[in-house]
């Protein structure tokens, strides 16, 4: 059995419909939309709307952690849009749904990240594609569970929940073979992000898991530039999948 997984998508439509070229299913991870990129400027959902100079200066807020200056900053430019910031910014989220489920290969299972809106997927999974989140699935005689989203941060980005929350979705998931997350255990390593120089956050009700129900693998993104993608911890292997949207390269597990 060959599974590709992916996680942090951001817009990459193209990259996503070879990444399960030779495989027997994909898992997706989250991170669809493409709101802003920190590496390349001229896209996203932001500049697309306002500019190259006016993103490069939100993200110079966000970078220094001035995230009141930033959601102040970002607003003021909300103002002037016709009909709204919410109604812009579902229009894009639309059209990029629209291109990257439409580019899913068959057999995928998929889990929603932080930036992504979970209440527009229905419009756009199709047969083959399951969404999953606090759930589980057999793939090849391996039990996966999902678990989808991040905790809540200064970010404010649109799929964050309160940590009792995503802890239950953890437990209802159980004991796995896989546990398949948007976010990782809440570990010093794999939670730093070495370019970004900020711990992002993970998941302590993901670290408990692990070891009461000891996975074999707990396979996770969010994080572009860990300290550390992979680490032991008891048992269980904890593998960060990488940036799709940089590498357009799936991880690789076979059994």
């Amino acid at each position: 059995m060959r599974v590709h997984v992916v996680s942090d998508v951001h817009g990459a439509a193209e990259a996503l419909a070879r990444a399960g070229d030779g495989a027997d299913a994909l898992v997706c991870l989250g991170d669809l939309v493409l709101f802003l990129d920190y590496h390349d400027l001229d896209r996203g959902i932001f500049t697309d709307l306002f500019g190259v100079e006016n993103t490069r200066e939100l993200l110079a807020l966000r970078n220094a952690r001035r995230f009141a200056e930033a959601r102040a900053f970002s607003g003021s430019l909300w103002a002037g849009v016709p009909g709204g910031a919410r109604q812009a910014i579902e229009a894009a989220v639309r059209r990029q749904y629209a291109a990257l489920f439409a580019a899913f290969p068959t057999p995928a299972y998929v889990t929603y990240g932080n930036v992504d809106v979970p209440e527009l997927w229905p419009d756009y999974a199709r047969e083959g594609v399951t969404v999953l989140d606090g759930q589980v699935v057999e793939i090849g005689g391996r039990t996966f569970g999902f678990v989808g989203g991040g905790l809540r941060t200064p970010m404010h980005t649109p799929y964050e929940i309160s940590d009792e929350k995503y802890a239950a979705k953890v437990a209802a998931v159980g004991r796995v073979d896989v546990l398949c997350c948007h976010i990782p255990p809440a570990v010093p390593d794999l939670t730093y992000d070495v370019v970004a120089r900020r711990f992002e956050r993970g998941s302590e009700a993901v670290l408990r898991a692990i070891h009461e129900t000891e996975p074999d693998l707990v396979l996770f993104g969010h994080v572009h530039q860990p300290l550390r993608a992979r680490m032991r911890i008891g048992r269980t292997e904890c593998v960060n999948v990488g940036h799709f949207q940089a590498t357009g390269k799936p991880y690789v597990l076979t059994w």
